[in-house]
């Protein structure tokens, strides 16, 4: 059955501290340095545990330290990304939104509100299964997936906002 996370689950102060070390032994081994402006950056990126584009983590950074600029916080997501540790997505809309994938199902789907941009994950071994099985059945074998649903969300203020445009 499909298991829905508005956004993700958020995380305990355990699994941030462990999402804090793995980033940490990740800069060690491949030879960099950790800096209060990326750990700033990055245990928020894991805090908010959420779809976020680099400006709106800039925005949230910023009140937390104002002077840390927007190549700061992109150069740190692309960091995370080059040590597995984000995903960059992109959801139709032209916006990048970074995925913190620390310690999640690497198999979860997303459904995006085409109206308010709301995305939701889930993760269903039924469904899961059909794809592995349909590759298999015409002659492929499933390297990766990425399944998007783009719907309309029932939030009652999206709903309304859609009332009056109408």
């Amino acid at each position: 059955m499909a298991s829905p996370n508005d956004t993700h689950s958020g995380h305990t102060p355990e699994e941030l501290k462990a999402a804090m070390e793995a980033f940490h032994q990740r800069l060690r081994d491949a030879g960099l340095k950790s800096t209060r402006q990326r750990d700033v950056i990055v245990e928020l990126f894991f805090t908010l545990d959420k779809h976020i584009t680099a400006d709106e983590l800039l925005d949230e950074v910023r009140e937390i330290q104002p002077r840390i600029g927007y190549a700061t916080v992109y150069r740190t997501l692309k960091l995370l990304v080059e040590q597995d540790l984000a995903l960059p997505k992109d959801f139709g809309d032209g916006q990048t939104r970074y995925d913190p994938i620390f310690d999640q199902d690497p198999g979860h789907d997303h459904i995006i509100c085409v109206n308010c941009r709301k995305i939701a994950e889930f993760s269903d071994d039924i469904i899961n299964t059909r794809i592995q099985e349909i590759a298999e059945e015409i002659g492929f074998t499933l390297r990766r997936k990425k399944l998007e649903l783009y719907a309309e969300c029932h939030n009652p203020e999206c709903v309304a906002a859609q009332k009056d445009k109408k």
